[in-house]
């Protein structure tokens, strides 16, 4: 794997753990809580982050469909942490697969997204989905904060 695939990857893997470590101990019913109303709980992030992962490194960078439905990550509801955490380790190790699947050469090429019919280089697609994975990241560790706050 060339050199900016697998620093990706390992920028990834520490946005995982970071994840991991906001998760941990979390009672279930701080995984459906919401700080605000237009905010979103913990298991529609991680649903949506994974998803979102998924999206734009295999479906956009790596022209492999998946057939995402964007709007149903934002209803999950009553899953436990550890089957998010799958879905999310799964969608990292696909990403893996795929980084591993391409090269420098790619990095220009341009992709057309879905029904947007909105086009990105690949090297966009990829810098996207690793800004939206932290940015999400960020706002799971912040959702935990609040909630421990109130649960005190």
């Amino acid at each position: 794997m060339e050199q900016l695939f697998s620093d990706m990857q390992e920028r990834l893997e520490t946005l995982y753990k970071a994840i991991e470590t906001a998760v941990a101990d979390l009672p279930a019913e701080a995984l459906d809580w919401k700080p605000a109303t237009d905010m979103n709980s913990v298991a529609v992030l991680l649903t949506h982050t994974a998803g979102a992962l998924r999206y734009w490194v295999g479906d956009v960078a790596g022209g492999k469909p998946s057939g995402r439905v964007r709007s149903q990550e934002f209803e999950m509801r009553d899953v436990d942490a550890a089957e998010l955490m799958a879905r999310l380790r799964a969608a990292l190790d696909f990403a893996g697969e795929v980084l591993g699947e391409l090269d420098a050469a790619t990095l220009g090429e341009t992709r057309t997204m879905g029904q947007k019919d909105e086009s990105h280089s690949v090297g966009w697609a990829l810098l996207h989905g690793l800004e939206h994975t932290a940015i999400h990241t960020g706002h799971i560790q912040i959702t935990r904060q609040l909630w421990d706050q109130r649960s005190g």
